[in-house]
């Protein structure tokens, strides 16, 4: 009998060995998110990278926060993950948007170092990334022309007044550069659209409050970094609430996490796990032996018809069978 349990301690034993030594030789992965863990973009498309990279890879992660920081603190968030790079050593970065892309990716490419980005917002060439042979990624582009096409049929075409409504943040910027081009007006249809950077939550407020005599329907964009009057960060879900409860006039959204009850009524969204996704197919060729400087970066260009259901009702709308048919609904 204690022969046969020694020999059960010693099978149990080898065995834990034969686990961890096939655990830890997994290739290491370093996700650096601009943002944080909380943030539903973080969380889509970290679940998109997790669901094609987890059996393969060990993965880890280091949260910039710089939705809920202010820019005075963004270079030093960029010191610590570069620290936590330092000691890891991974075998492949993974950059998610476009702070811990502008303030990480040279000195990472630097080391050699394979490097993917995802939920760029910018153009890369501004950051100087035909300079930088060990980077490359998925670019994100908000579906500006085609939303307000498809926002149009579902008002019956009566959206002839329309605000674009965003924060005043770097992500927020980047993502209407390439649409408005340093206008503030985009006409799209017989629609106008009016773009609004705010700073404050009480710009926000005011501007919500003032929509229905100048607009049809707002978009909310991105929310995230607005401050209240003694320059406190705002928590993005209260300015959300706060929006729905208070607006007046018709709300849609660009990206899903703003879509449901007591949120916005929907669009034809982005979502995060997509670019999670399209990121994940990148590192694989990468860590198959696939040279990164030949791997030219991608554009996720897949939206979705994403709707909710009591929103819609709250506003009267009713989805064109065109639109129904292809659309998610929240509830």
């Amino acid at each position: 009998m204690t022969d046969s349990r020694g020999a059960l301690r010693l099978l149990l034993f080898l065995s834990l060995i034969s686990f961890s030594g096939w655990c830890f030789g997994k290739p290491s992965i370093l996700i650096i998110e601009s943002y944080h863990k909380e943030y539903p973009w973080d969380q889509s498309y970290l679940e998109g990278l997790r669901e094609q990279l987890d059996d393969d890879y060990r993965l880890s992660t280091f949260e910039m926060d710089t939705k809920r920081l202010p820019k005075s603190a963004y270079q030093a968030q960029a010191d610590k993950a570069w620290q936590v790079f330092i000691e890891q050593k991974p075998d492949l970065v993974i950059l998610g948007d476009d702070n811990a892309l502008k303030y990480l990716g040279k000195k990472i490419n630097e080391t050699k170092t394979p490097t993917v980005f995802l939920g760029i917002n910018g153009n890369p060439r501004d950051i100087g990334l035909p300079d930088m042979p060990y980077v490359t990624g998925v670019l994100e582009r908000p579906l500006f022309k085609r939303n307000i096409i498809e926002l149009n049929k579902i008002m019956n075409g009566k959206l002839k007044r329309l605000l674009v409504l965003f924060d005043s943040g770097n992500t927020s910027r980047a993502a209407v550069d390439e649409a408005f081009k340093g206008q503030k007006t985009l006409r799209i249809q017989g629609t106008t659209a009016t773009l609004e950077l705010v700073a404050t939550r009480e710009q926000w407020q005011e501007i919500i409050r003032n929509a229905p005599q100048h607009y049809d329907a707002v978009i909310v964009g991105l929310y995230h970094t607005l401050v209240d009057a003694s320059g406190q960060h705002v928590p993005a879900n209260e300015i959300l609430e706060w929006t729905s409860q208070h607006s007046q006039t018709p709300t849609f959204a660009f990206w899903d996490f703003a879509v449901g009850k007591g949120k916005t009524a929907g669009g034809l969204v982005l979502f995060g796990k997509i670019q999670g996704l399209e990121a994940a197919k990148i590192v694989k060729r990468v860590m198959a032996g696939e040279d990164i400087s030949k791997i030219r970066p991608v554009t996720a260009k897949n939206g979705r018809y994403y709707f909710s259901k009591s929103e819609l009702d709250r506003w009267g709308l009713t989805l064109p069978q065109s639109i129904a048919n292809h659309a998610v609904l929240t509830e």
